[in-house]
């Protein structure tokens, strides 16, 4: 039995390859659902589905890979699109229709909706949901909220989304290092616990407050086929299996939580957990470098 679910709340795209004639579902929220169904955890997904051949697409594919989208939002409208042209395996993308229903119609967070997200272990979601609005009724829920600035932030952003959030995430690859640790230790100062960024081949880098810890990506000699998604399954590994351990750290300790351990142990226990995570998810974003779209579903673009 799994420890954690976990919940993907806002945005949905269709990735059109042109070069290909076919079309993939993806999003950040979305993958993050999906990803979190790969790693064997119960996840949901909570967004706004429109009405056309797109979405239709995206709702068979979350279904056949057993995603709960019980609590979406279905409304008239079209899904965000994407075209998507590979040059040596790394993407060049143009937005087709401003992202589509998820930005005309925001995702509503109902009392029924944030009751059904109270009830996961993690929630996710980001810059291109479009319910920053909304972001403190899902921090009142009390569960852990992964935001995902993107490579589209300015250090105001933090400001505003940092106190409502407990975990950051951004890319930051045209970066220095020593800027970049910067930025982390203000979302920190600003109320996170962690800060996470991915730096393109550089690797990645996360900040939980007291140090800063880097990996490298593993090497997959050549067969790389398509890096969209690559963040996505970074986090998404990370985040599972760091929550994962907290929660286990967590029942262990629940009897004599003051006896158990000491704060070094506490220390050197949560710095293992963050390196092991990071491992995780280093794994996952292989995985999906070898297949075509952000996790391999496909169909056949719209004549």
């Amino acid at each position: 039995m799994n420890l954690i679910r976990i919940v993907g709340v806002g945005d949905n795209v269709v990735d059109r390859y042109i070069h290909q004639g076919k079309m993939y579902p993806g999003g950040n929220s979305l993958n993050f659902a999906v990803y979190g169904k790969q790693l064997g955890h119960d996840s949901a997904y909570i967004g706004v589905l429109a009405n056309d051949q797109e979405a239709k697409m995206i709702i068979t594919t979350l279904k056949k890979v057993g995603v709960d989208i019980s609590k979406c939002q279905h409304v008239h409208g079209e899904t965000g699109r994407c075209s998507t042209l590979l040059v040596n395996g790394d993407r060049i993308i143009s937005d087709d229709n401003d992202f589509g229903a998820v930005k005309t119609t925001p995702l509503q967070l109902t009392p029924e909706r944030l009751e059904y997200i109270g009830q996961f272990d993690v929630a996710h979601t980001s810059c291109y949901s479009f319910i920053d609005d909304q972001l403190p009724k899902i921090k009142r829920t009390g569960i852990p909220l992964v935001y995902d600035f993107s490579d589209i932030w300015e250090e105001k952003d933090f400001e505003k989304i940092c106190p409502y959030i407990d975990i950051a995430f951004f890319s930051g690859k045209k970066l220095p290092d020593e800027k970049l640790q910067l930025l982390m230790k203000k979302t920190v100062d600003l109320g996170c616990s962690l800060a996470i960024c991915t730096i393109g081949k550089r690797g990645s880098m996360i900040y939980n407050g007291n140090r800063y810890f880097t990996k490298c990506p593993y090497n997959v000699d050549g067969q790389v086929v398509d890096t969209l998604g690559a963040g996505d399954s970074f986090l998404t590994g990370f985040i599972t299996a760091y929550i994962e351990g907290v929660k286990r750290y967590n029942a262990l300790i629940a009897q004599n939580p003051d006896q158990y351990t000491t704060q070094n142990d506490r220390d050197d226990y949560m710095d293992n957990l963050i390196e092991y995570s990071m491992s995780v998810g280093n794994l996952l974003a292989i995985k999906n470098c070898m297949i075509y779209g952000a996790f391999g579903y496909s169909a056949d673009l719209p004549i």
